[in-house]
Parts: C-alpha cells; structure tokens; sequence
C-alpha cells in the first residue's frame, strides 16, 4: 500500500480524496485534527516522521513569513528609499527578516527530503526571490470552482497539475481605500473568510483551504506515478 502524507492538517480534501482511490493518507501538523477523522492525522513535528516510508508527499508550510503580503513588515517604513543592505529591521517586527530565513530553510529542508515525490504549495511570495520559481501556478477556476486564488507548487518528481474543469472565476468584493483612494477588491470567499471568522486562527484556516476540484485533481493526477 502506497503511503501519501499531506503536511498540513488544513487539508483535509486532499488526504480524503487520495483515501477515495485506495491510497494511505495522512495529515500532519502541531495542530489536533478537525476535519473529522483523527485516526488519519499524525500531531506533531513533521521531521520527526518524514523518513518513515512515505511515498508521497503534499507540502503546505505555513505562509505567515512567506507571503508577499508580508514583505511589508521586513524593513523599517521610514527606509523605502534605502538600498536593501541600509535598511534598518521594522520596529514592529524586528525578527522578521530572521523569521522569513528560517521559513525558507524549512522549506528546503522538505523537498531534500529522501520522500521520491513532494509537491511544495504556497501562494505567490518570497519563496520565488529567496530560493526559485515554482513550477507552476495554478487557480481553483482551472479545477471547477469559480474563485480565483494564486496557488504556486514546487514540485520535485511530480509532473504539473493539468487543469480539468476551467470556469468563471467567480465573485470579487471591491471597495475604495480611503488612504489612497485607489479601487481595490478581493476574490469574495478570501473576503467573506476574513469577514466572517471569529479569530485569527480561522482566518488562517479558511484562507489556507484547498478547494474540491483542485484536490480531487492533485489525488487523481499525482497518484498515477505511483502505479
């Protein structure tokens, strides 16, 4: 029996559908299971389990000091004119930069891993400028579910995600920001997700899902090399 480990309790659709075509599939994460069924989630430091076996592996490190979004907070604000090696740590946050590092060598750590096949998923940031491209860039409209979300993979023995169900991309929020006054917007399920939520950690959970098409197509896909 083939062994699949998704390292991200978050996605619970991609170790479901694996389960669907007879495979293995476990989560894992520091984080107790909340998709249902705990006989299929291992708690805990994933290196602590990464050399037992695995024949596949679905990485999804967390994006907190990855994500472009964050580039924001690494510098001082009063030092956007500086070349990069002038500026001085934001005031805030000053082990940002140390915390970005850190993120990136876990990262790395992963996918040299002796795990045959692994797919990295992160959304587009610093991972591009502080380590490679990904492989590709894909988007839940390729997949049958109308919402558009950026969703890069770094792949290592696995072959890219072809899209199957390509559809509209699906409702945006939009509104004036009063500092600039520029239009801005939002696909509508990220804005509804950090509308609705009651803490940060759902927010962190609902915007980090994996959406049923692009699961049922990494399931079916990713598992035809492992036959």
């Amino acid at each position: 029996m083939k062994k699949i480990l998704v390292a991200c309790e978050e996605s619970q659709a991609i170790t479901k559908e694996f389960r669907a075509l007879g495979y293995e599939a476990f989560s894992c994460d520091l984080l107790p299971s909340s998709g249902g069924h705990p006989e299929w989630h291992i708690q805990g430091d994933v290196f602590k389990i990464i050399n037992d076996g695995w024949d596949l592996m679905i990485a999804h490190p967390p994006c907190t000091f990855l994500s472009a979004s964050g580039s924001g907070w690494l510098y001082h604000p009063d030092d956007k004119n500086l070349p990069t090696q002038a500026k001085r740590p934001h005031p805030k946050y000053p082990n940002r930069i140390q915390d970005r590092d850190e993120a990136v060598e876990f990262v790395k750590k992963i996918y040299e891993s002796d795990i045959p096949y692994i797919a990295i998923e992160n959304p587009i940031g610093m991972l591009s400028s502080q380590w490679r491209k990904p492989d590709q860039i894909v988007q839940p409209w390729m997949f049958g579910d109308e919402a558009n979300k950026s969703t890069c993979f770094w792949l290592k023995g696995l072959p890219l995600l072809m899209p199957t169900d390509v559809v509209g991309k699906g409702e945006f929020f939009e509104w004036v920001d009063g500092k600039s006054g520029k239009l801005k917007r939002q696909p509508m399920w990220y804005y509804k997700a950090l509308s609705e939520a009651k803490t940060p950690a759902e927010r962190r959970t609902l915007r980090s899902k994996t959406f049923q098409g692009m699961a049922k197509a990494i399931a079916y896909q990713w598992s035809q090399v492992l036959k």
